[in-house]
């Protein structure tokens, strides 16, 4: 396992071993652990540094953990809170689930266009279902179910493959490459 550094960890590439790996589990016990709680910081900050990322999971900053995170951005655009004053964003926080089972899916799937910050810079079209649930632990170890729809199954769907070390582009078809916009003016 990585030594913890304050570093905002960079996010693994395909390639790498851990991608492929069956993610372990996090013992419930060692949740509020300061270690577990800098991966979960470590995780969220990783993601923040990505314009277009929603969510991350462990094994994409190399820790082959059973943990993933959605940014706070999906919860604001799935609560219609994009034009709602700071101080109301500011008070949603990225969702975590660590040790994460999806317990059921719709039978109907659609297929959605996919992308991954660690297969940069391509982009499919996967079939998902378009409902799924969840049960997981959140950062304070409390067990929940969460049910959803549209993008966030799609998320809970592509971030438990990402924990069984499977990448969308197994899966995917009209693979493309889609160069990004740079963010550094030069």
């Amino acid at each position: 396992m990585k030594k913890l550094t304050n570093k905002i960890p960079d996010i693994v590439q395909k390639g790498e071993v851990v991608l492929r790996e069956t993610a372990l589990k996090v013992p419930v016990g060692e949740i509020k652990t300061e270690k577990i709680q800098k991966i979960l910081k470590d995780m969220s900050a990783a993601l923040a540094t990505q314009d277009d990322g929603v969510a991350i999971a462990a094994p994409q900053i190399g820790l082959s953990l059973r943990i993933f995170v959605v940014s706070r951005k999906v919860e604001i655009m799935l609560k219609g809170l994009e034009e709602a004053p700071e101080a109301e964003r500011a008070a949603i926080k990225d969702a975590v689930y660590i040790n994460p089972e999806i317990s059921k899916v719709s039978k109907k799937k659609q297929i959605m266009d996919e992308g991954c910050l660690s297969v940069r810079p391509f982009f499919g079209k996967v079939e998902r279902a378009e409902k799924a649930t969840v049960t997981a632990y959140d950062e304070h170890g409390k067990k929940f179910t969460r049910g959803a729809t549209g993008l966030l199954a799609q998320i809970f769907q592509h971030e438990t493959d990402h924990l069984n070390g499977v990448l969308f582009i197994d899966k995917a078809t009209d693979l493309k490459e889609v160069p990004l916009a740079s963010t550094n003016p030069e």
